[in-house]
């Protein structure tokens, strides 16, 4: 019998394939520009009922989201916003206004990170909407010249709270359920930045040109959008370093823990293993700790590289330390 994706993980089935080709998996496709710096690009695709569910999803908010879903990538290889473009395939049941106010979402959110030209197309779709985006960024030739080689130590750091986008979908899709079955809308009023957190993510659009300002050059640099325990093990393979995360240092959004108990979920979990956070993880070099603390306040340091043999591990508060996993990686004792 075959081997299953559930069998062996989307990390291995993607290992697998590129073993059949002549060319060798990246984090993020990047060649040099005539500049002499960098060039980068990223692209994702959202698709209905696996993505998002228009039911809840306010389609201004979700064109907003498929940006930030990809500009997040260059920010993490501290490049620069330069080139998007967009393919819309649209079904039947959404008409030109609806699919007007998913594009100025797109567009909102290009004109906020700086841009510089926007493709649309627009394709025919017989199972509903997706939304294919695809972005191209810079990095200067300085910023990449200046990007150390990581060392035990370093930091490891966030941009913001982390689990709430998904106990947010948690919340919205019992709401649906509820709709669904009474007619009744349900009050989320109380939790509405777990919400907002799920539905329009924010991200700062300054913050590559803030680094180089400042002179921090992270070694490393992933968006979280699939957990942290993802974001952890790549950082793990690629450096090739443990990695430590205490689970005390998390940042949660104020009433997570609540909602959590509401839900009967742990929020330590959704951050470690729920996605969608749309969070930057930066590796600073351990030496530039106070200047990083004064300059970036809005990010919160969560851990720190470690020896190899280490390996990548969540610590808790009593100090027991557990092997992170994460979906889509194979369960071996540490995928380095």
């Amino acid at each position: 019998m075959a081997d299953s994706f559930s069998d062996i993980g989307k990390v291995e089935a993607i290992d697998q394939l590129y073993r059949l080709s002549a060319y060798s998996p990246v984090s993020g496709l990047t060649y040099a520009s005539p500049k002499g710096g960098k060039v980068t690009t990223a692209a994702r695709m959202y698709l209905e009922g696996i993505d998002f569910n228009l039911v809840y999803f306010p389609l201004k908010h979700l064109g907003y989201k498929c940006v930030v879903g990809v500009v997040g990538e260059l920010y993490a290889a501290l490049a620069h916003p330069r080139l998007l473009n967009v393919v819309l395939g649209v079904s039947a049941k959404l008409d030109l206004p609806q699919v007007k106010d998913l594009w100025m979402g797109i567009t909102v959110a290009a004109k906020e990170h700086g841009f510089e030209a926007v493709n649309l197309d627009l394709q025919p779709s017989g199972n509903g909407l997706y939304v294919s985006v695809a972005a191209t960024g810079e990095c200067s030739h300085l910023t990449d010249k200046r990007r150390m080689a990581a060392s035990s130590k370093d930091l490891i750091c966030v941009s913001g709270a982390l689990g709430a986008a998904y106990l947010g979908l948690q919340l919205l899709e019992r709401g649906a359920r509820s709709f669904a079955k009474d007619g009744v809308q349900p009050d989320m009023g109380q939790y509405k930045m777990v919400v907002g957190d799920y539905l329009r993510p924010d991200l700062d659009a300054s913050v590559v040109s803030r680094l180089e300002d400042v002179e921090i050059y992270p070694s490393y640099g992933y968006f979280v959008t699939r957990g942290l325990s993802d974001a952890l093990k790549r950082l793990s393979r690629d450096s090739g370093l443990g990695a430590k995360v205490y689970a005390e240092k998390i940042p949660f959004e104020g009433n997570s823990f609540a909602l959590g108990r509401e839900l009967d979920m742990d929020p330590v979990s959704a951050a470690m293993n729920g996605g969608d956070d749309n969070r930057l993880l930066f590796v600073i070099p351990i030496l530039q700790l106070e200047k990083f603390r004064r300059d970036f306040q809005t990010f919160d340091i969560i851990g720190h590289l470690a020896q190899p043999e280490v390996g990548t591990v969540l610590v808790t508060p009593e100090g027991v330390e557990f092997p992170v996993k994460a979906q889509g990686w194979p369960e071996t004792e540490e995928n380095l």
